[in-house]
């Protein structure tokens, strides 16, 4: 049975991914499920592991949009077990530091997971 430290919820929701690395990218993607530790994406691109990532996610629904800019890395980049998408790589990255961002583009907090350190902004 697998066993995971964050329960983990199936939910699409905009990814976009601002940087691979050191390479500054414009990518969309979409999620495929997330919890506090991380998320999992699907990508028509391979992603390198290991690497660092920065993405923000859209949570849908708000009006003004509330958008989380997440700082992590790379755990995986396989092509799933499902056939309908074996032209896309399963990606799962980690979140390791997050700040909600307004729509103005200013940070409200930042915090760090685990154990979630707030910084009020």
């Amino acid at each position: 049975m697998e066993q995971r430290r964050a329960q983990r919820y199936r939910l699409q929701l905009p990814l976009h991914i601002v940087q691979l690395g050191d390479q500054k990218v414009d990518r969309i993607e979409k999620t495929r499920d997330i919890s506090s530790g991380g998320v999992c994406f699907l990508s028509s691109d391979e992603v390198e592991v290991g690497g660092r990532i920065e993405y923000l996610i859209t949570l849908s629904g708000a009006n003004p949009p509330v958008r989380i800019r997440c700082l992590g890395k790379v755990l995986r980049s396989t092509h799933p077990t499902v056939p309908a998408n074996a032209s896309e790589f399963e990606v799962a990255v980690t979140m390791e530091r997050y700040q909600f961002v307004r729509a103005d583009g200013h940070k409200t907090a930042e915090f760090t997971s685990p154990g979630l350190s707030v910084q009020a902004r």
